[in-house]
């Protein structure tokens, strides 16, 4: 699974210049290619030929004007032999000295030199219109990307990335606009190989490229550039919103050390990304190939520029990412279940609820048993790394939610897993440092499973943990019809939000993970489906070093408030206690927030467990947003609405960072409304309607 077949790399590198389609048909499926072929993007994943979701590495080349000794065909063979890459990136420069605006042929060659030997070599390659000003140069990006699709359109190993990184561009007026364009231009030629939009402010905020995507086009995925130690939770809070919005990403270029290029190399934020990109299905490419006097840089100054490399040529941050590349989980030959899931086992299966023992599998890779000290005897299994796996069939009774237990032990805190049905990633968990290999805790997590027999995958994102057994249990599936409450309890996972602001996680004490660093004015917010409407009670399970804490539950994007709680001192941040109040909340799907007064605590999970109440439905949400219309858009002064339904009493604008910057009554206006907008800024906002017992109705409007 991470052996490189180098006999076969040696032969591709002597013969690429003469025999480059013999070379395809000779690498007898043992690249990435020829093992994954062309790519598209489904939901918000990239997926491979067979509709599994898959994850690449590899490296970015420098920008091509100032870099072109390294733009080689022997660069990019050892790059796949040495490194086990799979992707590389040309990064051709655009209007800077020497760029392609100023030498079109000269730039050209050199991607295309980048080009071929990734063809030959069986590895995916990026085209990468390098620049911070693409709109500027729409017409050279249509006439470069044309040409581009007329000569590889046909190899489902090309990818165009058609705008590097977008400074101060706005993604409505800008940036959308631009991609249309050349996206249009290339699907007149080719119709389907990936594209890669960049996203603004240096391809940070793909959350506002999430609000509004392209939808004209299939096969679109969007670019997420992050440097370690500048870039840290917060950044990947954007990537999540995106991906629940969503869209596919991609990180075409990243670095292990400040945003500069230079400074400081973060060891440990390198490996959080890390674990963040294999447990989302995300392929990347490390900033650069280069011997550049600066961090970033994989080569020391006078590296070959060849390959031939070794370990003595590169640079600190080219030794952390050669290992990370050299050991990423999607295979690079074989097929199977690496990364992507949707391998399965034959026979009926296990009938749960039940206990399955970890060395119970039917099939598993890279996986040892040994002999556990843990309560009962027996065996667990371990010696687990990125990109191994081990699977289990089940005959689940009935569809469901199911309480899932993992029994676990590390002596470290770098262990992650997810547990898949087919390409479905049911969870992701963290393991916590137990203080041993044989010292187990047990980790619980509430899935989501269909009926039937099938096959689950415990696939291994971070290393160095072993497991005992793993525990299925009825979780409850919501609360009936009227009646006097007592219905199973729906637990959120704390870390398991759906945007934040201000908040970060660490390792629990009691399991997985818990949120922390809570200042006043963070705020965390949560989607989940409950039964009906009425009373709940709301549980929260906290620890605080000092006490003081306010926890303020909160829904409409903060403008109602459901309750109010304060968090007592507990002891110590690891000291763990729960807290409840009762409110009033609608069923169906909901959207809340835990609001912070008063912050200084961390929070593990919140409960929520239906008491009473009356048993309303709602009109659906799908129908009352599908009357409501919203004009003009994008607009400069006003815009009208129409079509809400009389319980629609307030109405609130806000900004892309969730603050209010606007609000009207809507009551007695029937079903039309008319609201100044001329006041705010240009760029894009969400535009949120209450009232009643229905959902919020939320749009979204570009001011001019």
């Amino acid at each position: 699974m991470k052996s490189t077949n180098l006999l076969n790399g040696a032969w591709k590198m002597g013969w690429i210049a003469v025999f480059l389609c013999f070379s395809m048909l000779s690498a007898l499926g043992q690249d990435a290619v020829s093992t994954h072929g062309a790519l598209s993007v489904s939901g918000n994943r990239i997926v491979n030929q067979n509709g599994q979701s898959v994850s690449f590495a590899g490296a970015s080349f420098f920008w091509s004007n100032w870099s072109g000794q390294f733009y080689t065909a022997q660069n990019v063979a050892y790059l796949k032999s040495d490194w086990n890459a799979t992707i590389v990136r040309a990064a051709m420069g655009v209007e800077v000295s020497g760029g392609y605006l100023s030498n079109p042929q000269a730039e050209k060659n050199k991607v295309k030199t980048i080009v071929d030997a990734a063809i030959a070599n069986g590895m995916y390659v990026i085209i990468d219109w390098h620049t911070h000003y693409a709109e500027s140069y729409t017409s050279d990006a249509i006439q470069f990307f044309q040409e581009m699709a007329t000569t590889y359109g046909s190899y489902p190993n090309v990818i165009y990335e058609i705008y590097n990184e977008p400074i101060n561009s706005s993604w409505d007026n800008d940036i959308k606009p631009y991609a249309e364009q050349v996206i249009g231009a290339i699907r007149a030629i080719d119709p389907d190989n990936l594209i890669i939009v960049g996203t603004p402010f240096y391809s940070q905020n793909v959350d506002q490229a999430s609000w509004n995507p392209i939808t004209n086009y299939s096969n679109i995925a969007y670019t997420i550039h992050f440097y370690a130690a500048t870039h840290k939770a917060s950044l990947r809070a954007k990537c999540v919103t995106a991906m629940n919005n969503g869209i596919a990403l991609m990180a075409t270029e990243w670095g292990t050390c400040e945003a500069s290029g230079d400074g400081f190399i973060d060891q440990a934020s390198t490996n959080e990304w890390m674990s963040f990109l294999q447990a989302n299905g995300i392929s990347h490419c490390n900033w650069s190939i280069f011997d550049k006097v600066e961090s970033a840089s994989a080569l020391v100054p006078g590296a070959s520029t060849t390959g031939g490399w070794g370990t003595g040529q590169l640079t600190t941050s080219g030794n952390i990412v050669r290992n990370i590349v050299l050991n990423w989980g999607t295979p690079t030959g074989g097929g199977g279940g690496g990364g992507g899931g949707g391998g399965t086992c034959s026979g009926s299966g296990t009938s749960l609820p039940a206990l399955i023992e970890a060395e119970n599998y039917c099939d598993m890779n890279g996986v040892q048993t040994e002999t556990t000290t843990d309560a009962g005897g027996g065996q667990n299994i371990g010696y687990l790394d990125p990109g191994d796996w081990v699977r289990y069939q089940v005959d689940v009774p009935s569809s469901g939610n199911y309480t899932v237990e993992f029994r676990v032990a590390s002596n470290q805190s770098s262990g992650q897993f997810e547990l898949k049905t087919g390409s479905t990633t049911l969870t992701t968990e963290s393991v916590p440092n137990t203080g041993g290999w044989q010292n187990w805790t047990t980790l619980s997590k509430t899935v989501s499973l269909s009926a039937g027999v099938q096959t689950l995958e415990l696939y291994v994102v971070g290393s160095a943990f072993n497991v005992n057994w793993i525990n299925f249990s009825s979780a409850g599936n919501g609360g009936g019809g009227g009646g006097g409450g007592g219905s199973t309890p729906i637990r959120i996972e704390a870390e398991d939000y759906t945007v934040m602001s201000g908040i970060q996680t660490e390792n629990c004490s009691e399991g997985g993970l818990n949120i922390g660093y809570i200042d006043a004015g963070d705020w965390v917010a949560y989607q989940t489906t409950l039964p009906q409407a009425g009373s709940y009670e709301v549980r929260y399970r906290v620890a605080s070093l000092n006490g003081g804490g306010q926890i303020s539950l909160e829904q409409n994007a903060g403008t109602t408030f459901l309750g109010t709680l304060n968090v007592p001192n507990t002891g110590g941040w690891q000291n763990w206690t729960t807290i409840s109040h009762t409110v009033t909340i609608g069923g169906g799907v909901q959207d809340f927030a835990i609001g912070v007064p008063a912050g200084g605590y961390n929070v593990n999970w919140i409960e929520l467990e239906y008491l009473g109440g009356a048993n309303r439905q709602p009109q659906p949400i799908a129908e009352i947003q599908s009357q409501v219309k919203l004009w003009p858009n994008p607009a400069s002064d006003r815009i009208t609405l129409l079509g809400f339904p009389e319980s629609m009493t307030a109405l609130a604008i806000y900004n892309l960072q969730g603050k209010q910057v606007l609000a009207q009554s809507l009551s007695g206006l029937q079903d039309h409304a008319k609201v100044d907008v001329g006041q705010l800024e240009p760029g894009m906002y969400m535009v949120r309607l209450t009232g009643g017992s229905s959902q919020p109705v939320l749009m979204k409007f570009v001011k001019r």
